[in-house]
């Protein structure tokens, strides 16, 4: 009886007790969970088949000192393009809520970069990792967050 149709409904599984109506409903979630999956791969081949669009301008982060004992200088320029070590890796960005209206770190962003600076050195062997706040790095250095892993930039 399992793996059969019976009744018109793909059986997976044979459970006792289990009434003609719950069988309907979950052949109609089968089906619209393949539709599902049907339809998001015509989307991904849509995205894919995309020509090239616009050409953006290169955004620019600043980047404070990499260690406490330097203050508050050299403040660097660092491009977005940059971020990639390489063309064929991806690049995570880590929004970090601090900075303009937000006057006060995000205590949960806090307890996700702490928990990024364990693990950054791990992520760098498959991705780029950034972590951006709009707020500026020496207010960054305040709250003791230089950018001390070379795996992990945080910026402003």
């Amino acid at each position: 009886m399992v793996h059969e149709m019976i009744d018109g409904t793909y059986r997976q599984t044979n459970l006792p007790n289990e009434s003609p109506e719950y069988l309907a409903k979950r052949e109609e979630l089968r089906l619209a969970e393949i539709e599902l999956l049907n339809t998001r791969e015509r989307v991904a081949a849509l995205r894919r088949g995309l020509p090239k669009g616009a050409t953006i301008q290169d955004y620019e982060f600043l980047e404070g000192p990499t260690s406490f004992d330097e203050g508050d200088e050299p403040v660097r320029k660092v491009r977005l393009s940059d971020l990639f070590t390489s063309p064929d890796r991806s690049l995570v960005i880590y929004h970090f809520m601090y900075g303009k209206k937000q006057t006060a770190p995000c205590p949960m962003c806090t307890a996700w970069i702490d928990s990024y600076n364990g693990i950054a050195h791990h992520l760098a062997q498959n991705v780029d990792l950034a972590i951006v706040a709009a707020a500026d790095p020496s207010t960054l250095a305040i709250h003791g967050w230089p950018t001390t892993s070379k795996s992990a930039a945080l910026m402003s």
